[in-house]
């Protein structure tokens, strides 16, 4: 079976959504998951989301995101980021996203390395908040059709151009979607991780695919740790502590319920420093205490949190968390321009998949959501503004080499795994 749609758009998280959103609605657009649709990492965001709050704070805001990036960041897609953050935060209350407010204005949090409160949050589960208002926005056009449980396995290629992708339905079908425009806003690498706070099923499909094709990468070995993750002796997916727990005053605290380090600093160095506290000691994680926050304060600002902790036993209103960590967030990716489109013709990528350069070497607190949801946009822009019937060459597929499936996946990891090593030699 072959499918045709003029954008195939693959991922269903913030980024892949709101791209869709973002195009006309004379467009046909097929909207594919790997998973679930509520199985993103767009759904387990919980601080919030940067916004420009006013003119007087751009500088300080640019500041602070270069600073966390180690001066590396690409000051272009910095400075786009910022200035079209009102947008992006006006857009989501119009599709009904909840912000916390009070008198009819947003309020404001504030996370490690930002300088002030400029962080728009909604409890502490932003990104389902604005992920289910976006899914419900989906689901209403006529125009896109979402198919879950359905994996890209590899590109339509030619003459460096893209035509589609290759899909694998659950019961291992297999089938070619040609598109005059893809979308790649497959996710992160937390997959490859024993330790991550992603979905184990984000494996970086998308990466391995531009390695067989050569499209170009940047930054492939720049991978954040977050200082926060919930201690669990258990394997598989760790529980992310939002950094806004800091935000609001959590202490961090050593073996002796010491405070050893400044909460606040950015999350690559405080990573460090937990992680020679724990070796110092000989622990296999440091404390978080909330305790002197109050109960009240506790459960109305973090009830996701408050509820996964005593679920595991903890009562963070009144014991300290055990804290470690953990693999969160990949600042490398697919290279592309401020447009969202990468070194081959027809092709994007956006969210995490992607990178413009604006985090440079470690991302800033809640810049994540913003980042995705800007060049997002800017990508279906781009895509309306270029739109013909391009009539593209349709090409042979041979079908056979996509036969033994499990050891494609294996193939897959070990290609992106040996790029972020062999790049991580090359700095």
């Amino acid at each position: 079976m072959n499918i045709k749609s003029d954008v195939v758009i693959v991922g269903t998280g913030v980024s892949g959504l709101y791209c869709a959103l973002n195009l006309p609605e004379k467009t046909s657009i097929s909207l594919i998951t790997k998973s679930s649709l509520e199985e993103s990492d767009s759904f387990l965001a919980q601080g919030g989301i940067c916004v420009l709050k006013d003119e007087g704070d751009y500088e300080s805001f640019f500041q602070d995101t270069l600073k966390a990036g180690h001066y590396e960041n690409n000051k272009a897609a910095v400075q786009q980021m910022i200035q079209k953050s009102p947008e992006i935060i006006n857009d989501l209350i119009s599709f009904g996203v909840r912000f916390a407010q009070k008198d009819g204005k947003l309020l404001y949090a504030k996370e490690g390395a930002h300088s002030t409160a400029r962080i728009a949050y909604y409890q502490d589960i932003t990104g389902r908040e604005i992920t289910e208002k976006l899914l419900e926005q989906v689901k209403n056009k006529k125009n896109i059709t979402i198919m879950e449980n359905t994996e890209m396995i590899d590109l339509i290629c030619y003459d460096n151009c893209c035509g589609g992708v290759i899909i694998r339905s659950s019961d291992g079908a297999i089938c070619r979607l040609d598109a005059d425009y893809t979308v790649l806003a497959s996710g992160g690498i937390g997959g490859l991780y024993q330790y991550s706070t992603n979905y184990p099923h984000l494996t970086g499909d998308a990466l391995a695919l531009a390695i067989k094709h050569k499209i170009k990468l940047k930054n492939i070995n720049y991978i954040q740790i977050h200082p926060t993750a919930l201690y669990s002796e258990q394997q598989g997916r760790r529980f992310l502590i939002s950094e806004s727990v800091r935000g609001e005053g959590a202490y961090l605290l050593n073996s002796q319920k010491e405070r050893f380090v400044e909460e606040l600093l950015p999350r690559d160095i405080l990573s460090q420093k937990i992680h020679q506290q724990m070796k110092a000691e000989g622990s296999k994680h440091v404390w978080l205490s909330v305790k002197h926050l109050g109960s009240e304060r506790i459960k109305s600002r973090f009830p996701n949190i408050y509820e996964r902790c005593l679920k595991e036993g903890i009562d963070i209103t009144q014991e300290d968390i055990p804290v470690t960590p953990a693999q969160h967030y990949f600042m490398g990716g697919i290279e592309v321009d401020l447009q969202s489109k990468t070194s081959m013709e027809h092709l994007y990528a956006v969210g995490e998949t992607s990178c413009n350069g604006v985090h440079g070497a470690n991302r800033l607190a809640s810049n994540s959501l913003l980042e995705s949801l800007v060049f997002a946009k800017e990508s279906a822009i781009d895509i309306t503004n270029k739109f013909a019937e391009n009539n593209l060459t349709q090409v042979m597929v041979d079908f056979s080499v996509y036969k033994d499936y499990e050891q494609l996946k294996r193939n897959n990891k070990e290609l992106v795994l040996k790029e972020i090593e062999r790049a991580g030699r090359n700095e």
